[in-house]
């Protein structure tokens, strides 16, 4: 059956209904993803289509969207999926929603380590999303990633399928140290939880209410928590002139480093993104 709604309606009334939650611009971005995912829209359908009747179905869809995303649930759990250096993985609430930040720490390893061959490890993968991208972009890596628990492997593993990836996973608390491995790496990349409890005040419900905060927060009192097992970890199982890439709080980029230094790290950079 063909409604006489249209798209520019419904986009109308995402905006009457988030503009006191929510930027005119992620608003629209909202808009953009739903019709992407119920109609299959590219960007030039989004503005070219914007007349065209919505089946009653499809609206009712659409609603039922707007009103979670008004109860502050994150538009990727919503949808099922998000979108990751022009990849789509899969997420849900096992996993956190991969960021642009990451999107730039994968670019710099794609540069820094094509063509090399390779053994590469990632640590807390969640959704797999660095280790199936440096897959597919590394081509002569063997790429291995672990998480803590085989349920948040499970939506690692289905992403690494859908993509046709060769990642081989295994489940470890990096928090335990006691990580044994028959062959080392030459390249360790992580992105661990770097955000202290204290800043969850600076923070939106969509993460707060939703986000694994095992994967996000940790002590304000040792926010270098993972770092420090993280460096113990790859100083046993790197190879000689094995790299180490993290992703890191901007507030402590210096200790980091001091960190580093002091677990006999050298050459080591900052990357502002």
């Amino acid at each position: 059956m063909t409604g006489t709604i249209t798209l520019s309606e419904i986009i109308s009334n995402y905006k009457s209904s988030l503009k006191d939650l929510y930027t005119e611009d992620e608003i629209r971005n909202f808009c953009f993803l739903s019709a992407e995912h119920l109609l299959n829209y590219s960007k030039m359908d989004f503005h070219s289509k914007a007349m065209t009747p919505i089946s009653e179905e499809i609206q009712k869809k659409f609603n039922n969207i707007l009103k979670r995303i008004q109860n502050w649930e994150p538009i990727q759990y919503i949808l099922g999926e998000t979108e990751f250096y022009e990849l789509s993985f899969r997420v849900d609430q096992r996993v956190m929603i991969p960021r642009p930040e990451t999107e730039e720490l994968v670019h710099l390893i794609i540069q820094n380590e094509k063509d090399k061959i390779m053994d590469l490890l990632d640590i807390g993968t969640g959704s797999g999303c660095i280790a199936v991208t440096l897959d597919k972009h590394l081509e002569k890596a063997k790429v291995f990633a672990c998480d803590v628990s085989e349920e948040i492997l499970d939506v690692a593993r289905i992403n690494n399928t859908t993509h046709n990836a060769k990642v081989g996973f295994f489940v470890h608390d990096v928090l335990q140290d006691n990580i044994n491995l028959s062959s080392g790496y030459d390249v360790v990349v992580s992105n661990p939880p770097y955000v202290r409890y204290s800043e969850r005040r600076f923070m939106l419900r969509n993460v707060l209410d939703f986000e694994p905060e095992a994967a996000i927060f940790v002590p304000d009192d040792d926010p270098l928590l993972f770092y420090r097992h993280i460096a113990t970890i790859s100083r046993a199982i790197l190879h000689h002139n094995g790299r180490l890439y993290l992703e890191i709080n901007e507030a402590f980029p210096y200790e980091v480093c001091r960190l580093l230094e002091f677990q006999g790290f050298r050459n080591i950079n900052i990357e502002y993104c």
